[in-house]
C-alpha cells in the first residue's frame, strides 16, 4: 500500500477504500439513526448539540455549513435560533447548508422536513462544493472520525470560511477520569452493540461507530491539528466529563 492506511473502527484498510465502508454503514443506519442516537445516549446527545448551537450563536444573515449534517438535526437547530433573533431585530434571512457524503442520510433528512433557511447537498467533507471564503461559520457534529483524512478536512473547512468565521467541532472523546473511562468502555462495548442489533438490526454497523470513536484523536491531539490547519483560538469544552468535546476556533 503506497498511501497512510486509513482508520476503520480497529481495522487498517486503505484510504480509497474506507469512503465506501462509512457510506455501507451509514445507508444501513439511516432510516434509524436519530432514534439509536437517542437509545445510546439516554437523549444526552440532544444536550450537547443545544449546548453547541448556543455557542455558535447564528445570526440573521450569515451563511453556515452544517458539514456532515446527516438528517439536519443541528442545521433546524441554527435555522430556528437565527430566525428567533431575526424576529426580534429584522434583518436578512441565515442560509444554512447542510451537506452530507452520504445520500440515504440526506434522504432522511429531508423526509423528516425542512426549515425555509436549510438547503441540502451531497458532498464530500475533504472536498466541499464550495467556493473560498464564502462562509461565516462550520460546524461538524459527529462527522469528523468518519472521514478518511481529518486533516485534509480541516484544511477544507479553514477553506471555505471567511477571514474570522468560527470553527465548531463536536465529537466524541475521551474521558478525563479513568473510573469514567472504564464505565464508558463497558457501556460501549457491551450495551451500543447490542441496541445496534435490536433495535436498528446491524451490530456490526454500530460496532464500528463504537470503535471509531477510540481510534479518533483526544482532545489535545485534535486540538493541534485544528491549529496546524490554519485556526487560531482553538479551545476546548468537554461535556459529560468529556464522552464528547466541543472544539471551537476562528479562521485566521
Amino acid at each position: 500500500m503506497t498511501e497512510r492506511a486509513a482508520t476503520f473502527g480497529f481495522q487498517d484498510v486503505d484510504p480509497q477504500a474506507k469512503a465506501g465502508l462509512v457510506r455501507g454503514v451509514f445507508d444501513r443506519v439511516a432510516k434509524r439513526y436519530d432514534l439509536m442516537n437517542d437509545l445510546m445516549s439516554g437523549g444526552v446527545h440532544r444536550l450537547w448539540k443545544d449546548a453547541t448551537a448556543a455557542r455558535l450563536n447564528p445570526q440573521p444573515g450569515e451563511t453556515i455549513v452544517d458539514c456532515a449534517g446527516g438528517t439536519g438535526d443541528m442545521a433546524r437547530r441554527f435555522s430556528r435560533m437565527a430566525r428567533r433573533v431575526q424576529a426580534r431585530r429584522g434583518g436578512d434571512d441565515a442560509k444554512v447548508i447542510v451537506v452530507d457524503y452520504n445520500a440515504e442520510m440526506i434522504a432522511a433528512g429531508r423526509e423528516k422536513g425542512s426549515e425555509p433557511e436549510m438547503a441540502w447537498a451531497v458532498g464530500d467533507a475533504q472536498k466541499l462544493p464550495l467556493p473560498d471564503a464564502c462562509v461565516d461559520a462550520y460546524v461538524i457534529a459527529f462527522g469528523i472520525r468518519n472521514v478518511t483524512d481529518i486533516s485534509a478536512a480541516l484544511r477544507e473547512a479553514r477553506r471555505v470560511l471567511r477571514p474570522g468565521g468560527r470553527f465548531l467541532c463536536l465529537e466524541f472523546s475521551r474521558p478525563i477520569t479513568e473510573a469514567l473511562q472504564k464505565a464508558y468502555d463497558a457501556y460501549s462495548f457491551k450495551v451500543i452493540p447490542e441496541i445496534g442489533e435490536r433495535v436498528a438490526g446491524d451490530r456490526e454497523a454500530y460496532q464500528y461507530l463504537v470503535e471509531s470513536i477510540r481510534r479518533f484523536p483526544d482532545q489535545k491531539r485534535f486540538a493541534a491539528m485544528i491549529a496546524d490547519a490554519g485556526f487560531a483560538c482553538v479551545d476546548v469544552t468537554n461535556f459529560t466529563g468529556g464522552v464528547a468535546a466541543l472544539h471551537t476556533a476562528r479562521a485566521i
